[in-house]
């Protein structure tokens, strides 16, 4: 596998639900960057490959089903390091097909159950794992921390010219990112994937941590998550399928397809003002 290269390309979008309200929508197709390290995983892991190799190891945690489980697995095997997974919950054979591939790409997988995995980031549980797993070097659940931030600055640097930049969030590091690197007079708009309404705290947390304060103009729309995160419901999927009817662009149900979801009813409802040029980015 070779390493991601290049900047993702924008397409316009042509969709008579913000057409009639006089609004321009784009697509910010990150997901196209690399087929093993999408979107905002390359631009997440881009600042945090340094530190990985010096350490020679990195620990992270994930879900079952985590992308940046995937994600990080593979960067493991493209740029040389050691890579281990903290699994949330109860191990399950056969693997699905995520932690199959994580272990195909050679991570080693070990397990906490629930209770444990909520206090991940507690002294006593990570002076467990580095007495069975020895030196590593620690990437949060998401890979979102002060280097992840100053990647995703990079895509707000790439989209001069929109007026509201919007993208899906979970974890809140592409969104404080996105924000930092947009210049003045854009704003960045974050739709939240999981509710709990946590997510503002979590990206001004991230940006005082990168930035030493607040940057940029942002907010996080919580109106979108669908029941939570993962969660799913027959409009959301009905809306996927249309979507990829219409577009020929297929949205992943638990982050890009809620936030598209929203970007389209937002516009329906006259949040953005006519003549707005609103770009999404489909962060793979």
């Amino acid at each position: 596998m070779t390493p991601p290269a290049g900047t993702s390309p924008v397409v316009e979008l042509a969709d008579d639900r913000a057409a009639r309200r006089g609004v321009r929508l784009f697509l910010k197709r990150d997901d196209l960057i690399h087929p093993e390290l999408p979107g905002n995983k390359w631009r997440k892991l881009k600042h945090n490959l340094g530190p990985a190799r010096e350490h020679g190891t990195v620990l992270t945690f994930g879900g079952a089903y985590s992308n940046h489980i995937r994600a990080t697995a593979a960067a493991g095997r493209i740029f040389g390091f050691a890579t281990i997974g903290v699994i949330r919950g109860e191990e399950h054979l056969p693997l699905n097909d995520t932690l199959a591939y994580a272990e195909r790409m050679g991570m080693r997988l070990t397990y906490l159950d629930r209770a444990a995995y909520r206090r991940k980031h507690e002294p006593g549980v990570l002076a467990a794992l580095r007495d069975r797993w020895g030196g590593f070097y620690l990437l949060p659940e998401g890979g979102s921390n002060a280097a992840a931030v100053r990647g995703c600055a990079e895509l707000g640097a790439e989209v001069p010219g929109y007026d509201v930049v919007c993208c899906p969030c979970g974890t809140g590091g592409t969104l404080a990112g996105l924000a930092a690197g947009l210049a003045p007079g854009q704003r960045a708009l974050g739709f939240s994937v999981l509710k709990g309404g946590f997510l503002p705290a979590e990206v001004e947390r991230l940006q005082r941590e990168t930035y030493g304060g607040r940057r940029g103009d942002w907010r996080v729309e919580d109106g979108f998550h669908f029941g939570g995160y993962a969660r799913r419901t027959r409009e959301l999927d009905g809306f996927i399928t249309d979507f990829a009817d219409r577009h020929g662009v297929v949205l992943d149900r638990v982050y890009t397809a809620k936030m598209m979801f929203g970007v389209l009813a937002l516009a329906e409802r006259g949040a953005f003002p006519e003549g707005a040029r609103v770009l999404a980015v489909i962060t793979g």
